[in-house]
């Protein structure tokens, strides 16, 4: 066995005992659900018995898993460096886990347009924490205050659009494939008309 296998059997070994803990199961209750005996599973864990692929295919079914998550390897590059975008204060991070999604952090200055022609609205859905002051969310004709620590979740085919209260907030939104695609397009569009950065926004 290569050193690289034998870090990989420890780590799935550890992965085994970490799900079946946070599941809140015992030995005997997770080798019952596995159709293992509790001394085979208790040396599976415990790194004196053999990874064989069959019992592995049943743990990770036992452990409401799969078998590729069960035995994925840790990856190398764990931290991830932002995009900057200086010209509309973004930091925008990739999800690696799901390419389609990303993370961005932006400061609001001013408050959402009242104009309801200046909301947008494309498909996709979007989940914001607000890090520090407070964010308005304008979302059809509902106005929602979300304070520091807070958040919100909603679908971005509804007309919306996010500002500040009260003075300069900070928010980390979470965009899914198409709300992402509408930001840029949203963004790529502030570009081509007043250049400047945004204090305000419709996603």
């Amino acid at each position: 066995m290569t050193q690289e296998d034998g870090q990989l059997d420890g780590l799935v070994r550890k992965r085994i005992r970490a799900l079946r803990l946070a599941q809140g199961w015992s030995l005997e209750e997770l080798a019952a659900r596995a159709h293992l005996s509790q001394s085979s599973l208790s040396r599976i864990e415990n790194g004196r018995r053999r990874l064989a692929l069959d019992q592995l295919v049943t743990l990770a079914r036992a452990l409401d898993t799969t078998l590729d998550q069960l035995v994925e390897n840790a990856a190398d590059d764990v931290v991830i460096s932002p995009t900057i975008d200086s010209a509309h204060g973004l930091l925008r991070w990739p999800v690696k886990g799901d390419p389609g999604m990303s993370v961005m952090r932006q400061r609001l200055t001013d408050p959402p347009p009242d104009n309801p022609a200046r909301m947008r609205a494309h498909p996709g859905h979007e989940w914001l924490v607000v890090l520090s002051g407070t964010a308005v969310l304008m979302l059809g004709n509902r106005r929602f205050r979300v304070e520091t620590n807070q958040a919100a979740e909603f679908p971005t085919m509804m007309p919306h659009a996010i500002g500040a209260e009260g003075g300069p907030c900070e928010i980390l939104g979470i965009f899914d494939r198409d709300a992402r695609r509408g930001h840029q397009r949203e963004t790529a569009e502030g570009s081509e008309g007043a250049g400047g950065a945004e204090g305000a926004r419709g996603g």
